[in-house]
């Protein structure tokens, strides 16, 4: 076939994007600026280097939505997938790997594949729609000049920033003999709802030993490259705040006004909001909770909020630099640009966290790229598995903070309910159950779509 596709970034979206493409019969040409223009991050040229952890995280597919998602790579022929599998470490129940190992077993079978021709040069640009399909998969340190071209493709005023990331909590895990749903005043919101928000309670003892907590917990310091980046007086890290005064939190994003514990009658001394932060309801995101904790001091000083004593989060919060674009805005259900349909986005730049999500959208795009330029329609996966969970976040099914996009790692939060009543201790393996039947019925129809 003379199409040829053209892909920038050589990390683990974009070559797991170009073996997709490649393993349905179409040319790819892969842009990697690596040697020629280096990163903040990256020590090596290879192909797919990690360049943080070494960990693909959990593989329990039984009982983690992210160890449901290598299954579903793995059975999706993920090349991702099979060096790590190839070149795991002993890490008890998490997917880890031998880093070198990895990049090296990514960057030979992208090497050695006829149908892919590596460029080693940095895009000037987003290319242009003569030049034919392509896809974007640049991650968090894609180079000023494509930002900037992005920028003008999409009319967006930022792309790289800080996140300021609450953590975000399964609502199933709220102890709500506690904590209670309701709206400032009862003020309805846009949707007419009076009582948006979950609150859970701090009487005066419960608040000051949340700030000894808090102001004695370990937190994690920028890395070299984002030092100079101050932070915004918007977005203050929780921790800063309470360093400030004591009851500074309790005036600011604590503070209990219209509020009244229907456990007490009474307004209490300070209040944690938590709001919907996804569109099925799942989730719920901690209102002003941003923060530079470690994740484990995270988990310990939440919990001594009444309501999340047994918090399950989805996320964590942080707030680090990053580079990702509005997907929900920007990008159609088949990951092309609205303003440019030519072009796709894969990988963390779309609003994904984690390696195997990264090339889990990689996968997709290059699946739907594959697709169009052979001229038939490609499924989306379901919903209902891990990959369709994904894409659905990134392409309409979030609901942020203030109506934020933000990154999201996979988690059973993204998936659709449950039909009927499951109980609690069932919910996980039906869910499970439930993405392997539809992820058999997506490979299947895609499968004879190709054909």
């Amino acid at each position: 076939m003379d199409q040829r596709i053209r892909i920038v970034g050589g990390g683990l979206a974009g070559c797991e994007a170009a073996w997709q493409i490649a393993r349905r019969g179409v040319a790819v040409e892969l842009w990697e600026m690596r040697p020629v223009r280096a990163t903040e991050a990256h020590v090596t040229d290879r192909l797919a280097e990690l360049v943080c952890s070494n960990s693909f995280r959990s593989d329990d597919a039984e009982r983690n939505a992210v160890g449901l998602l290598h299954e579903e790579m793995r059975r999706a022929d993920s090349l991702v997938m099979a060096a790590a599998d190839r070149h795991k470490v002993p890490a008890g129940q998490a997917l880890a790997v031998d880093r070198t190992g990895f990049a090296d077993a990514v960057q030979r079978a992208i090497e050695d594949e006829p149908a892919i021709r590596v460029c080693r040069a940095e895009a000037p640009g987003l290319p242009d729609a003569a030049e034919g399909p392509a896809i974007v998969a640049t991650g968090p340190l894609t180079a000023p000049g494509l930002s900037q071209a992005i920028l003008d493709a999409t009319g967006e005023e930022h792309l790289a920033f800080f996140d300021a990331l609450a953590p975000i909590v399964h609502r199933e895990s709220i102890d709500f003999d506690r904590a209670w749903f309701q709206s400032r005043y009862d003020k309805a919101g846009p949707g007419g709802d009076r009582a948006a928000y979950i609150n859970c309670p701090l009487d005066r003892e419960r608040y000051e030993a949340f700030i000894d907590a808090l102001l004695a917990a370990d937190t994690i310091p920028f890395r070299d490259w984002e030092r100079d980046t101050p932070y915004f007086e918007g977005c203050l890290p929780i921790e800063v705040m309470a360093a400030r005064g004591r009851d500074t939190l309790r005036f600011g994003p604590m503070k209990p006004v219209g509020l009244t514990d229907p456990a007490t009658g009474a307004r209490p001394h300070a209040v944690v909001q938590l709001r919907q932060d996804n569109a099925l309801g799942t989730l719920f995101n901690m209102v002003g909770f941003q923060t530079k904790l470690t994740h484990g001091a995270q988990k310990r000083v939440f919990r001594l909020i009444p309501g999340l004593e047994q918090a399950g989060f989805a996320r964590l919060g942080g707030i680090h630099r990053n580079t990702f674009i509005n997907s929900p805005v920007l990008l159609d259900a088949e990951l092309r640009l609205r303003r440019a349909p030519h072009v796709r986005f894969a990988g963390q730049i779309t609003g994904v966290e984690g390696y195997v999500e990264s090339a889990a959208i990689g996968l997709l795009a290059g699946r739907f790229a594959a697709a169009e330029v052979a001229g038939v329609t490609a499924p989306p996966p379901p919903p209902t598995t891990a990959f369709g969970a994904l894409l659905s976040h990134i392409t309409g099914g979030h609901l942020g903070a203030s109506g934020t996009f933000q990154p999201m790692n996979v988690n059973f939060g993204l998936f659709p309910p449950l039909a009927g009543r499951v109980p609690k201790r069932a919910r996980k393996a039906a869910m499970v159950e439930r993405a392997r039947a539809g992820l058999g019925r997506w490979l299947g129809e895609g499968r004879a779509a190709a054909a």
